[in-house]
């Protein structure tokens, strides 16, 4: 494609199976603004499993720096069906490990998007986190 080639397919052949969720973990406190809170990881513990990948160049003892970015690590999971997917994810999310003086993570957050209706019935925009944040009578943060 980049050298101007064809496709060995045409679009029409391609068959989606499936569905998949990306979260991504970062040092960050979305109560405060989703302020950076770096610091050592005194424990790091990701995931796995099937249907699970982890992405992140951190391990237990290491230090989230103050003067770069915030992404501990990206979490992509895959199931069969969209339901199942966010399951997986809750369910990971769950099981993720992270902590050290004055880290916080998304990972609450994250928890509390993958079960808030607006996300699980597919309804959700570009905006919904700033609308979940902005919310007056907000669902806990888990």
């Amino acid at each position: 494609m980049a050298a101007g080639g064809a496709l060995p397919f045409r679009r029409q052949d391609v068959r989606h199976t499936g569905a998949a969720i990306e979260c991504r973990v970062n040092a960050e406190d979305p109560q405060a603004g989703f302020r950076p809170t770096p610091g050592r990881l005194t424990v790091f513990r990701p995931p796995g499993g099937p249907g699970v990948r982890v992405d992140s160049g951190y391990v237990q003892g290491d230090v989230v720096p103050p003067t770069y970015d915030s992404l501990i690590a990206k979490l992509v999971v895959w199931a069969p069906t969209r339901d199942e997917a966010i399951a997986r994810a809750d369910r990971v999310l769950a099981e993720f490990a992270v902590e050290g003086p004055g880290v916080a993570t998304t990972i609450p957050l994250l928890r509390t998007l993958l079960a808030h209706p607006r996300f699980t019935a597919g309804e959700h925009t570009t905006r919904f986190v700033d609308d979940l944040m902005a919310d007056p009578e907000p669902q806990p943060i888990t």
